[in-house]
């Protein structure tokens, strides 16, 4: 049995994971607006991956005899200047997340709740991999941005992510 204090914050992480998958289908929508489809496609595959990562929380929740409680979910801002002030967004969003996790870890060492401490190492480990990408494309962006054809070259590459990647 899952404790309350664990299931609460499991319930907001639920709620911040579907936050985040908002978030970056509100960046594809705008990298759409920006006639940058490899971008705007690299966002949506990044959105699926944090609907995969809430469904996580809520399958975590129920195998545990926890409740499930969805809550609203706050609209995602929806503009920005270039891609490379989004995807500094992207990083201070992905280190917000990974501060979040942290939490919720102590949370469970708090409460002793040994399988939520197995179950969040695998976020501990995801936040890594999240922050390198999020940053390395930031790198890539930052290295080409006065360039137009280097921005297109860019884009078509952001377009070749995977489910996975």
């Amino acid at each position: 049995m899952i404790s309350k204090a664990v299931e609460r914050a499991f319930n907001d992480q639920l709620a911040a994971e579907t936050y985040s998958a908002y978030l970056y289908w509100s960046m594809s929508a705008a990298l759409e607006e920006m006639q940058m489809p490899g971008f705007a496609h690299w966002m949506r595959v990044q959105a699926q991956e944090e609907m995969a990562h809430a469904m996580k929380f809520y399958r975590h929740l129920v195998e545990r005899g926890g409740r499930v409680k969805l809550g609203a979910i706050a609209a995602p801002p929806t503009d920005w200047e270039s891609p490379a002030k989004m995807f500094e967004d992207v990083l201070k969003h992905e280190r917000h997340v990974t501060s979040l996790i942290h939490k919720l870890v102590e949370t469970a060492a708090q409460e002793k709740d040994y399988a939520a401490g197995v179950f969040l190492q695998w976020f501990v480990s995801e936040q890594v991999e999240e922050e390198a990408a999020a940053e390395l494309v930031l790198v890539k962006i930052r290295m080409v941005q006065d360039s137009q054809g280097g921005l297109y070259m860019l884009d078509k590459e952001m377009g070749q992510r995977g489910a996975g990647d």
